[in-house]
């Protein structure tokens, strides 16, 4: 029995969203689209005057991918550290518009980089959140062979965020890739449990199984349209709900 309904009409206090180095790209083929970024971050913007507490994760595919540099011979782990990297200039594009769009926000990093960022502490990231800044984390764990959607999870868990808001170019969870398979249908709700046994890609499965075990709910959401974080916080069913 889902208590996914349930969860849908929640007053979140503090969510994480967990955007794509992809989403930022927009129609570009590489790097970052100032449009795009300043769209997510007047979605941003109208979730934290709502007065929710906003943390973000951001990956690095639109720059660089630790897995490609593996696959063209790169050692790994050197390649999963560059991809750190990446996220961090995502990270502090996005910081950048948002402070352009008048929300005060603090960038903490999981690899030390002192005059860029903080380094990240949790206690001092839940402070950040409860004085009403948005706090972005970047550098994913710190640690190579974890992805940013590991990091997302395990920083949602860190903050105690009451949700995972995971943007995507796509509306919600689909029974096979809707960009790819016209006749897939959507989940309005699903369970943890039925991810798993269906095979859907959703996050990795560590991240995954992190939220899993601490029943952190996962809402997969299209950002690409505007509004749609708004009615989310406002109880409306936009995308799919994943729970135990």
């Amino acid at each position: 029995m889902y208590i996914c309904s349930i969860l849908y009409n929640m007053t979140y206090k503090r969510i994480l969203l967990k955007l794509s180095g992809e989403s930022l790209m927009g129609a570009k083929q590489f790097g970052i689209d100032n449009q795009r970024i300043n769209a997510y971050a007047v979605q941003i913007k109208e979730l934290h005057k709502m007065g929710v507490e906003v943390a973000i994760v951001i990956g690095g595919g639109n720059i660089f991918r630790g897995v490609q540099a593996e696959e063209g011979g790169m050692d790994r782990t050197h390649g999963d550290y560059m991809g750190m990297l990446a996220t961090m200039i995502n990270s502090m594009a996005l910081q950048s518009a948002l402070e352009s769009n008048g929300v005060n926000t603090r960038l903490l990093s999981a690899i030390e980089m002192k005059e860029i960022a903080e380094p990240f502490v949790r206690r001092r990231a839940v402070r950040h959140l409860e004085k009403g800044r948005v706090v972005i984390f970047g550098a994913g764990t710190g640690n190579p062979f974890f992805t940013t959607d590991s990091a997302a999870s395990l920083r949602a868990i860190e903050i105690n965020a009451n949700v995972i808001l995971k943007g995507t170019r796509v509306d919600g969870i689909y029974t096979a890739d809707p960009e790819k398979d016209k006749t897939a249908t959507k989940y309005d709700q699903i369970s943890f449990d039925e991810v798993y046994s269906k095979g859907l890609n959703v996050m990795d499965l560590t991240a995954f199984t992190l939220c899993k075990e601490n029943n952190l709910p996962i809402i997969v959401f299209d950002m690409d349209t505007p509004g749609n974080l708004k009615k989310l916080m406002s109880g409306e069913k936009v995308g799919t709900i994943v729970c135990n």
